[in-house]
C-alpha cells in the first residue's frame, strides 16, 4: 500500500500552471515569473463575479505549481484595480438576500485567503486607481511597487459599507499602523503614492514608465533565490501573526532546521567557499 511519502503520489499533485488559460485576466509565466494582469482598461480594470472567482481558483493552483516562483499582478493601462464592477456587482448585490450575500463576501474573502497561502511571493506593480478590491489585493500582496500618481482607497465606508472586508482590519494596520489604518477605514480617502511610500504601504515608488520593469525585476531577483526557503519565509509571515513570541521562535527553528536540509542551502555554502554567486534550484 503506498504511503504519503511515495514519490509519485506527490508528483501527482504538483500542476504546470504555464499552460494554464485564463478567461478574465491575462496570464503568463516566463523563467518562473507570472503575470497577471487585470484587463479591463476602458473601466480602470473592475472585476466582476467570474474575475474574483478565477482569480481564487488560480491562486489555490499555485499552491501546487512547481513552474511558478514569483506571481506579479497588474492592471493594463494606466490603472491597477477599481474594484468591483458597480453594474455588474454592486447593482446585482443589493438585490440579493442574506444568505447569498454571505456566499459573496466569503467568496472573495476567500481570493484574499488564497494569496495568502500561495507560497510564490506576489509583487503588486500599482499605478493610478487602485480602490475597493483592487486596494485588497494589493493589500494582500507581499511586496507592494507605486508610482506618485497611485491613488489607493478603501472605499467601503463612502458606499455604505464597513472597513472590515476581506481582511482589512486585520492586515492593514499591520502593513501601516493601527492609527493610519483606521483613517483610511473610516475615512475612504485616497491615500497617495508617495504618502503611501512614506507610511509603509508602498516598498518604494518609481516613475509610471518604469513600474512594469520594476516589477519584473524584482520578481526575477526573488525567482533566483531560494525559492522552497522562500517559500517558508511568507508561511512564517502568515502564520506568526497568531502566535506568541515564544511560539514563533519556536516555529522558526523548526522552518530553518528544514530549510538547513536543502540543496540551496548548500550551495549557497560551496559556492560561498568557491568565492562565487550561489545558482539556486529551489530544492
Amino acid at each position: 500500500m503506498s504511503s504519503t511519502t511515495d514519490p509519485g503520489l506527490l508528483a501527482g499533485n504538483r500542476q504546470s500552471a504555464g499552460g494554464y488559460q485564463a478567461t478574465h485576466f491575462l496570464w503568463q509565466v516566463n523563467a518562473g515569473v507570472a503575470s497577471i494582469t487585470l484587463n479591463r482598461p476602458e473601466r480602470k480594470n473592475p472585476l466582476t463575479f467570474d474575475s474574483y472567482a478565477e482569480l481564487r481558483d488560480l491562486f489555490g493552483r499555485l499552491r501546487h505549481a512547481d513552474d511558478v516562483k514569483v506571481v506579479v499582478l497588474q492592471g493594463a493601462g494606466d490603472n491597477f484595480c477599481s474594484g468591483g464592477d458597480v453594474h455588474e456587482i454592486i447593482g446585482p448585490l443589493v438585490a440579493l438576500k442574506a444568505p447569498e450575500l454571505l456566499m459573496f463576501t466569503r467568496m472573495t474573502g476567500d481570493l484574499v485567503k488564497a494569496m495568502r497561502l500561495c507560497p510564490q511571493p506576489i509583487v503588486a506593480a500599482i499605478d493610478g486607481v487602485c480602490a475597493g478590491a483592487g486596494a485588497i489585493m494589493a493589500m494582500a500582496s507581499d511586496l507592494r511597487i507605486g508610482t506618485a500618481r497611485s491613488k489607493t482607497a478603501f472605499l467601503f465606508n463612502r458606499v455604505g459599507l464597513a472597513g472590515c472586508d476581506m481582511g482589512a482590519c486585520a492586515m492593514l494596520p499591520r502593513i501601516i499602523g493601527q492609527g493610519r489604518a483606521s483613517e483610511l477605514l473610516y475615512t475612504g480617502r485616497s491615500l497617495g503614492g508617495e504618502e503611501g511610500e512614506r507610511w509603509g504601504f508602498f516598498n518604494r515608488i518609481v516613475e509610471p514608465n518604469a513600474l512594469a520593469a520594476t516589477a519584473r525585476q524584482l520578481a526575477a531577483d526573488l525567482a533566483a533565490g531560494p525559492t522552497f526557503a522562500n517559500g517558508i519565509t511568507k508561511t512564517m509571515l502568515h502564520q506568526e501573526w497568531a502566535m506568541t513570541i515564544e511560539q514563533a521562535i519556536e516555529a522558526e527553528a523548526q522552518a530553518q532546521a528544514i530549510c538547513m536540509l536543502t540543496e540551496d542551502f548548500s550551495r549557497a555554502y560551496h559556492a560561498f567557499v568557491a568565492k562565487q554567486k550561489p545558482k539556486f534550484e529551489g530544492n
